[in-house]
């Protein structure tokens, strides 16, 4: 079993359950927004669900496709930690609305989201790969999503400060 793949699986299922709690903190603090966030937030738990899955395929001795992560465990920890502090930091002191959908566009933009939706759109022969791609049909494109709910509620687009 590959021990970098496995690492690499943990570290990104970790990343999906930190944004899930970070889209729930929103849902809490913005009632206005719940539908909205709560649907971010069981988008992400499937993508953690999913992610997780990977390690029962190598387990099984069945072809994964290395493509589905960022590879680079390295950062991967980096936004593991980043994730864990915003969290820490949004307790101790909530953002604003704005605030918060300017986040979670940060978010979606972050190298490890964009690697997993690019796999998402891209043809593949390998079996589990179209075995993802089904159940992650509904949960596509958060970032324009995000986007367009902030111009639908006339939501600043601010990047916020890192």
């Amino acid at each position: 079993m590959n021990n970098h793949l496995i690492s690499v699986i943990e570290e990104s299922f970790k990343i999906e359950l930190f944004i899930a709690d970070i889209y729930n903190l929103f849902y809490n603090l913005f009632p206005e927004d719940k539908k909205f966030w709560w649907k971010l937030l069981m988008e992400e738990k499937n993508h953690a669900a999913l992610v997780r899955s990977g390690k029962e395929f190598l387990k099984s001795g069945m072809d994964f496709p290395d493509e589905l992560f960022h590879n680079n465990l390295e950062n991967l920890e980096y936004m593991s930690s980043k994730l864990s502090s915003m969290i820490k930091d949004f307790k101790k002191k909530p953002p604003s609305r704005e605030e918060a959908f300017n986040y979670a566009l940060k978010i979606e933009n972050s190298a490890c989201e964009v690697h997993f939706q690019k796999f998402m759109d891209e043809e593949s022969d390998i079996k589990i790969g179209e075995i993802f791609r089904k159940l992650n049909e509904e949960d596509k494109d958060h970032e324009n999503r995000i986007r367009a709910y902030m111009i639908d509620n006339d939501i600043k687009f601010k990047p916020p400060e890192k």
